[in-house]
C-alpha cells in the first residue's frame, strides 16, 4: 500500500512539473512573439520616416537620383520582408547601408544640414534607431531564455513532447560592412 502511495505521489509530482514547464514554455513563446512585434513596430516607424527624409534631401540634391533609388528600393525590400529574423536582418543591413549613403550625400550640402525639417527628421530617425536597438536587445534576451528552457534537461523533454522549438536571434550580419558601422544621424 505504501508503494502505491509513493507511486501516486511521484505521478502527481511529475504531472505538476509537466504542467508548470508547459506553461512556462508557452509564456516564453508568447513573450518572443511580443518582443518581435515591438521590433516590427519600431521598424515601421523607421520606414515611415524614410520617404520624408528622401524628399527633403531631394530638394537639395536633385542630381543624386541613384542614391535616392537605392534608399527607396532598400526600404521597399525591408518592408516587404515577412521572413525570419535572419532574413529581416539581411534586409535591414541593406537599408542601413543605403541610409549611410544618403547621409554621406547630405554632408556635401551645408544648407541641407542646416534645414530644420532635415534636422528634425534626423533626430526622429536617431530616436527610432535607439528604440530598434533596445527592442532587438530585449527580443534577443527573451529568445535566449526560451532557447535555454527548450534545451535544458528535464524541460527539454516537455518541450520536445509538445513541439516547442528554439527561436531565432535577430542579429546583424557582422560580415556586412553596413552592420559594422552605426548609422550616422547627427551632423554638427
Amino acid at each position: 500500500m505504501t508503494a502505491l502511495y509513493i507511486l501516486i505521489g511521484l505521478l502527481v509530482v511529475v504531472g505538476l512539473y509537466v504542467i508548470l514547464t508547459y506553461n512556462a514554455l508557452v509564456s516564453l513563446r508568447v513573450r518572443v512573439g511580443e518582443a518581435w512585434s515591438d521590433i516590427e513596430v519600431q521598424m515601421k516607424r523607421r520606414y515611415n520616416l524614410i520617404p520624408n527624409l528622401v524628399e527633403t534631401v531631394k530638394g537639395y540634391a536633385k542630381h543624386e537620383a541613384g542614391t535616392f533609388e537605392k534608399v527607396v528600393q532598400a526600404r521597399s525590400a525591408a518592408m516587404a520582408n515577412l521572413g525570419s529574423p535572419e532574413e529581416q536582418a539581411r534586409s535591414e543591413n541593406v537599408l542601413t547601408g543605403a541610409l549611410k549613403s544618403l547621409f554621406a550625400l547630405a554632408e556635401s550640402y551645408p544648407e541641407l544640414k542646416a534645414n530644420e525639417n532635415f534636422l528634425s527628421l534626423q533626430t526622429d530617425l536617431a530616436e527610432v534607431e535607439d528604440k530598434i536597438q533596445a527592442a532587438r536587445r530585449y527580443y534577443n534576451g527573451i529568445v535566449r531564455d526560451n532557447n535555454t528552457k527548450v534545451d535544458q534537461f528535464p524541460s527539454n523533454l516537455v518541450a520536445r513532447g509538445f513541439d516547442f522549438i528554439k527561436a531565432e536571434f535577430f542579429e546583424l550580419d557582422e560580415t556586412e560592412s553596413a552592420a559594422r558601422q552605426p548609422v550616422p544621424v547627427r551632423f554638427d
